[in-house]
């Protein structure tokens, strides 16, 4: 999968004129980063150039540059969250004019594909082809980016968006929503969450709003437990206190629980979620998986192979519609973004600083936001 993900980024690039290059915090390789200049990006007719007015590093970042989990990137600028400001469309683009700032998804697939039209668009062109920012191509952390066919993939921000939180809406909320599609969380469905970082919040407010009764939610640092219980989460379970399953098994008398969102941990994780299920019930995965070759499925736990135990794995649909709908949650009260951010940096300058304290991870960290926009900052 590696090989079939490599992109062409190895090539110099060249710069005919000073006034056409722009700056960009990328991967130089796997383990290094850095600042470089790149020529603007070129655009199609159903594109748009787009420059940052808040950004957002993820940990999915820290896996592509320090953990080389989709292979090595060169000179590839970094990032997928973000909001922005419309600099350029392209002559067929009928939806959006430049001066107009819109949500970014981090996966914008190509909507014409026949991916998309079998209802995959997030691996439209191939396995995970619809994630395109770094990753085949330069993100979010330029002072110019592109974006493939802008009317299926950008959106309006709307009133009640706070833009310097919108780049939640990019990953994090639809990734962890995701996660509760995936599962199939039903009215008065007993969950468990396993890691409660951004996404992992996300996903324990999708089942909080799909009508979830009981939400166990799997994680330690104080501040993402205070978060997660403001998101709904009933109980708190703490993996340094022996087995999730067991735990889970005993809160449950026994029975274990309906659904099982994964957002967190490892490919030894499933194993701990399939003891934790009911006959019957489902895992929706959306846990970037970085390391281990094959994942562990317990045999008799797992019905011999006839329990019922579903397991899911999705990376986020992405696209226009999705951004509109998770927008319409936030600007009608329904999702509080403000719990995610901790941590906010004014200035273009500080992608470098958000990104390796996204790295380091302080204990205090939920996730930070560079704010781009001068109109934006904050004192």
């Amino acid at each position: 999968m590696k090989d079939k993900l490599k992109l062409n980024c190895k090539k110099k690039h060249k710069i005919k004129n000073k006034e056409d290059s722009m700056k960009g915090f990328a991967m130089l390789g796997i383990g290094k980063t850095g600042w470089i200049e790149k020529p603007e990006p070129e655009m199609g007719p159903l594109d748009a150039l787009v420059k940052p007015i808040a950004l957002a590093p993820c940990s999915s970042d820290i896996h592509t540059v320090w953990e080389g989990a989709i292979g090595d990137r060169h000179d590839m600028i970094l990032g997928h969250e973000a909001a922005g400001e419309i600099v350029k469309v392209g002559e067929l683009v009928k939806d959006f004019k430049p001066g107009d700032r819109v949500l970014v998804p981090a996966i914008t697939p190509d909507w014409s594909s026949l991916e998309s039209q079998a209802g995959f668009p997030m691996h439209s062109g191939g396995m995970l082809a619809g994630w395109k920012f770094s990753n085949f191509k330069d993100g979010v952390f330029g002072e110019i980016f592109h974006v493939n066919d802008a009317d299926a993939n950008l959106a309006l921000i709307p009133e009640g968006v706070d833009p310097v939180l919108a780049p939640m809406l990019s990953d994090m909320v639809t990734t962890g929503f995701h996660g509760v599609e995936q599962a199939d969380v039903q009215f008065g469905d007993e969950v468990l969450v396993v890691g409660i970082g951004p996404v992992g919040l996300m996903s324990v407010a999708g089942a909080n709003l799909r009508g979830a009764s009981r939400i166990y939610a799997v994680g330690t640092r104080p501040n993402c437990v205070e978060a997660a219980k403001f998101y709904g989460a009933t109980d708190i379970i703490s993996y340094k206190d022996g087995s999730i399953s067991e735990q889970v098994l005993e809160l449950t008398n026994g029975k274990g629980v309906d659904r099982v969102i994964i957002a967190g941990g490892t490919v030894d994780t499933f194993e701990e979620a399939i003891k934790a299920m009911k006959p019957g019930a489902k895992i929706g995965n959306v846990n970037y998986l970085d390391g281990g070759e094959y994942i562990k499925i317990p045999r008799v736990e797992w019905g011999v192979g006839m329990g019922h135990k579903a397991i899911n794995g999705g990376l986020t649909p992405g696209g226009r519609l999705r951004m509109e709908k998770l927008a319409k949650l936030v600007s009608c009260g329904k999702l509080d973004l403000s719990k995610l951010v901790t941590h906010k940096f004014n200035g273009f300058e500080n992608v470098e600083k958000a990104l390796y304290l996204m790295k380091d991870k302080p204990k205090d960290l939920i996730k930070p936001v560079v704010i781009v926009a001068e109109d934006l900052m904050e004192d």
